[in-house]
């Protein structure tokens, strides 16, 4: 959908593609091909590059926020570990272009420690992280979270390294599993006792800082807007692998554990 929509709010648009030694062009004029697809030389490498001129008859006076483009490349470079991208601004006469590189090793723990910095002192130093593929829903899942001293709740979602403000089944998977881990384990250690209900996904996750990305082959989507993700796979999936990853990281980290498990069930008993 991204090209697609792009291309038809565009009056012009140039895509080239470098592949097997060929470098190919093709032009289009307000989203319809204005020339076939054509070998214009050799190429070294691979990939694919798009220029495009936003249409002045549909938006006025197009002009890019380098400010609103730098955000959107640096959630990208969190997104996808490991990745190097550069936004270059060539728009000063005379000048020399404005170059912003953007790399992030640890990926979404990364992002998270970011966000926590803005918040105050964590419960625990480690970020807790993982990645894992799963082949019954066709993608990966990767997450990384970590609880802080204030009250608030900070969670963002991206299926396919787009932001999901409306949440789904990730969001939803990622809730339901961090519940389940949380409350085994505090099970496990007596913190709860038999008449105790279990914890809830929102007790769990006051001062709570998460990110949850999905790269999925065939993401559905709720509602036109892309807002929410869905998939009857997804939430389960998550959930298990959040359950099984938290789980794992308490049972190793019994101090860190007892901070964060203690100031949980502390909470949930005076509300």
């Amino acid at each position: 959908m991204g090209p697609c929509v792009t291309n038809a709010l565009s009056s012009r648009l140039t895509a080239e593609v470098r592949r097997e030694g060929v470098r190919w062009v093709q032009e289009y004029t307000r989203g319809v091909a204005s020339t076939p697809p054509t070998a214009v030389g050799p190429a070294t490498g691979s990939g694919t590059a798009i220029a495009f001129w936003p249409d002045t008859d549909v938006f006025g006076t197009a002009q890019c926020s380098f400010a609103v483009l730098a955000e959107r490349f640096r959630e990208l470079a969190f997104l996808n570990r490991g990745l190097g991208i550069s936004l270059i601004d060539e728009r000063t006469p005379g000048g020399a272009a404005r170059r912003m590189p953007f790399q992030a090793p640890g990926g979404t723990r990364d992002l998270v420690a970011l966000l926590d910095a803005q918040v105050g002192s964590p419960v625990h130093p480690e970020v807790i992280g993982f990645e894992r593929e799963d082949l019954r829903m066709a993608g990966t899942v990767e997450v990384a979270l970590r609880w802080c001293g204030s009250r608030q709740e900070r969670v963002r979602s991206f299926a396919n390294s787009t932001r999901t403000p409306e949440g789904g089944a990730h969001e939803l998977g990622f809730r339901d599993g961090v519940a389940a881990a949380v409350t085994s384990y505090a099970r496990q250690r007596r913190l709860l006792t038999g008449a105790d209900p279990d914890l809830r996904a929102d007790q769990i996750g006051e001062g709570l800082t998460v990110v949850v990305s999905v790269k999925l082959d065939h993401p559905e989507y709720v509602g036109a807007a892309l807002g929410g993700l869905g998939g009857a796979a997804v939430r389960p999936r998550v959930a298990e692998a959040v359950r099984e990853h938290l789980g794992t990281w308490l049972e190793g980290h019994p101090e860190q554990a007892a901070a964060v498990v203690g100031g949980i069930i502390r909470r949930a008993r005076r509300s």
